[in-house]
């Protein structure tokens, strides 16, 4: 049952306890229905994806609930696996949806952004690194497109920051974010991938689970967390993407002065 007095689709921004109330809602629903949902309530909706596994099962769900899902919005950091643009483009093919594809800010190669930043920039200064090949350019991509709500593939399973998932969250700047498969384990979604076929990363038949960028992507070990391959040997959960913006931006700013001019907050 949708909740009462709630408008379609929703006004922003949402007070406390509507969006605890939302939240409460959709805990009792399954992945499908809280999809269903959000097509019907979310205002200004894109899905954020970097082809994951999860982000996969969400796009195959939204494929089989509406002929116009929501367009994808891929961040191209420049540094992903060839693997993983062979799968955008298998992903296109076989769901004919929009993707939406953004670069880091004024850079078109590795080295257009080695030429401004440095080579080895995820070394010398991560927290530079994460704001201008995600946080940016996630950032000017809302912008962009006008975007208000973003579905992810989170999940609470996925451990670290992600451990205490709601279904729906808003972030420090205003944006929804749903988080429709929280409570999906590694294996449902596995199961899921098989079952209905869905293009999927080559690299997780060669012992990756969780595929990133290739300088801070390595293969998972017998039992560990799926996402142990990811900035392995560090503290490291988030790549700066679903952190404080603010606090994001001001990291970049102090580590790189000058570099990053980005200030405008889409209105809500």
């Amino acid at each position: 049952m949708p909740l009462p007095n709630l408008e379609k689709p929703l006004r922003l921004p949402l007070t406390k306890s509507t969006l605890d109330g939302i939240n409460a809602h959709l805990s009792t629903l399954t992945a499908e229905e809280i999809l269903s949902w959000a097509l019907e309530y979310l205002p200004g909706l894109y899905q954020t994806t970097a082809f994951g596994l999860t982000g996969l099962v969400a796009i195959d769900m939204l494929s089989k609930l509406t002929t116009s899902p929501p367009p994808l919005i891929f961040l191209d950091t420049l540094y992903h696996f060839p693997e993983t643009y062979e799968l955008v483009e298998a992903v296109k093919e076989r769901y004919k949806v929009p993707v939406h594809v953004f670069k880091p800010k004024d850079c078109e190669t590795v080295k257009d952004f080695e030429s401004q930043y440095g080579e080895r920039l995820w070394e010398t200064n991560e927290d530079s690194y994460d704001y201008a090949v995600k946080v940016e350019t996630a950032r000017r991509a809302y912008d962009k497109l006008g975007v208000q709500s973003v579905i992810t593939g989170r999940r609470s399973s996925q451990g670290g920051d992600r451990a205490y998932l709601t279904p729906l969250e808003v972030d420090t700047t205003g944006l929804l974010k749903l988080n429709p498969l929280f409570k999906w384990d590694f294996h449902l979604v596995e199961s899921y991938i098989k079952q209905h076929q869905v293009p999927r990363n080559k690299l997780l038949d060669q012992g990756y689970k969780s595929v990133g960028d290739w300088h801070s992507t390595v293969k998972v070990g017998e039992g560990q967390n799926e996402r142990a391959g990811r900035w392995a040997g560090t503290e490291k959960t988030e790549c700066g993407l679903h952190k404080d913006y603010f606090l994001m931006k001001d990291k970049s700013r102090i580590n790189t002065p000058g570099a990053f001019d980005v200030d405008h907050i889409p209105a809500q």
